[in-house]
């Protein structure tokens, strides 16, 4: 299988932990990893067109809950079993930092983003940021893109959170049926 051509495509930025696999707190081995129903298919279908990254933030590595070896390896399982379903992630970008250092790499700084546009060739505009929390929809939303709020891991919890106008989905394979369809991106 070869890696989807990214230069001059769009991305989808996609939180890692409740959007694409369950919430299970602090992952520190690949049994732990448990996929949210349908999201292979709605990424697979979602690579025709976009280039595919992970943005995570693994505040567990800061505060000494899991290792960056451990990280690495639930990290590494993911791809490996979306591989098998024909998905190619691009690049997995982890923050490993608590929201109070200020760092410039936690969602929503576009730091993630930016770095796959140089690094890839991707185009920012046209691209979405999909995920359960706040700061997963406004990462898109600094680069000129479109994020997407979806209802699971906890997603639910944080509904009355969400911006009216915010696109809202049930899961990954509402927002993916979303942009499939036409949707229109921010510009």
């Amino acid at each position: 299988m070869s890696i989807p051509q990214t230069a001059a495509r769009a991305a989808i930025f996609l939180d890692r932990d409740g959007t694409i696999i369950e919430d299970g707190g602090f992952l520190t081995s690949p049994e732990e990893v448990v996929f949210i129903p349908g999201a292979a298919t709605a990424l697979l279908r979602l690579q025709e067109q976009f280039a595919l990254f992970i943005v995570t933030h693994q505040v567990g590595m800061a505060r000494g809950i899991q290792t960056a070896e451990e990280v690495e390896r639930v990290n590494r399982h993911i791809l490996d079993v979306l591989g098998e379903e024909g998905v190619v992630i691009t690049e997995v970008y982890c923050c490993p930092h608590e929201r109070s250092e200020g760092c410039q790499c936690i969602k929503p700084n576009p730091f993630f983003p930016n770095a796959a546009a140089r690094d890839y060739g991707v185009t920012l505009e046209g691209s979405f940021s999909i995920g359960d929390h706040l700061p997963d929809v406004e990462l898109a939303q600094n680069v000129g893109g479109t994020g997407i709020f979806v209802l699971t891991g906890h997603g639910d919890k944080h509904r009355d959170e969400v911006p009216p106008g915010t696109p809202l989905f049930e899961n990954l394979t509402g927002a993916a049926d979303w942009i499939l369809n036409g949707a229109t991106p921010a510009a």
